[in-house]
């Protein structure tokens, strides 16, 4: 399986509030957009946002290889 790293700083603002990430893995970056989808759409709908693009791959889908 292939390691990804990621150098990014995110700035989310809304009308209550804002705050700054930095994720270094694809799972921060996970965590911060879900938490983000939630906070826009809704626990429902960012759960049917999700489930659509899990729609894209195969239930036994590994991920990125070395030679990929």
């Amino acid at each position: 399986m292939t390691t990804v790293s990621i150098d990014a700083d995110i700035k989310a603002k809304w009308p209550q509030g804002h705050s700054s990430y930095s994720p270094g893995s694809p799972e921060e970056l996970a965590i911060i957009g879900i938490d983000l989808l939630v906070k826009e759409l809704g626990t429902q709908a960012a759960q049917t946002f999700i489930a659509q693009i899990f729609e894209k791959y195969p239930l036994n889908y590994r991920g990125l290889t070395d030679s990929e």
